[in-house]
């Protein structure tokens, strides 16, 4: 499979509910406050690149198998969104969009479908009392720091995601790879477990049957 675009190196308020009670119930958005910190200007510059570079959310794929692998991954994802998204095309676009997003900052399209269950509900407006925003709640101050200055543009799908893996990403290569670390970096809480616990609980919801 070819990589999606720029690839990344490797490197709260929150209740344990029941699977399905996570899936069914609304909640409202749960983000932290991000910190606003001081970015070196290659950090600043690698990260405004990223998001600045600006693809369709179409994979390519070398070999049939990999394309057949990802359609399966694409209608088993599409089932269990069923009732948080009814209207085919959008929960399709969505799907494809997290799938490329996620791949192209180097992340697990399940680790991100599950923190976005935890921070927004799938909600696409949802805002925080934090002032965070739309599906995976960024705050508005990283359209200032690596995007054009408009917050307004976090709602729209793409924006929106393609922000969140990218500062996903970063956070997790400044701990090093630890995820536990860099999702408490991502929610504002780092070194508490509420957070971190609660988004590889609704990870586990997005796994395809086998995967660990």
């Amino acid at each position: 499979m070819n990589s999606p675009g720029t690839s990344w190196p490797s490197g709260r308020r929150s209740l344990l509910l029941s699977a399905g009670a996570l899936l069914c119930l609304p909640r409202p958005a749960s983000a932290g406050a991000q910190v606003e910190e001081p970015l070196a200007d290659a950090v600043r510059s690698a990260l405004s690149a990223s998001v600045a570079n600006s693809a369709p959310p179409k994979p390519r794929f070398d070999q049939i198998d990999a394309r057949l692998a990802y359609l399966r991954w694409l209608g088993a994802m599409s089932e269990k969104l069923k009732n948080r998204k009814s209207e085919a095309l959008t929960r399709i676009e969505f799907l494809e969009t997290i799938w490329y997003e996620s791949k192209r900052a180097g992340l697990e399209p399940s680790l991100v479908l599950g923190l976005v269950q935890v921070e927004s509900g799938f909600r696409k407006y949802a805002i925080s009392t934090a002032g965070a925003r739309g599906y995976m709640q960024v705050m508005p101050f990283w359209a200032k720091l690596i995007g054009d200055g408009q917050a307004s543009r976090l709602f729209h799908m793409q924006t929106n995601l393609r922000f969140g893996c990218v500062i996903l990403r970063h956070y997790l290569d400044r701990e090093q790879g630890d995820m536990y670390l860099a999702l408490g970096r991502y929610n504002g809480s780092r070194g508490k477990p509420e957070y971190p616990r609660a988004v590889f609980a609704s990870r586990r919801q997005w796994l395809l049957p086998g995967e660990v």
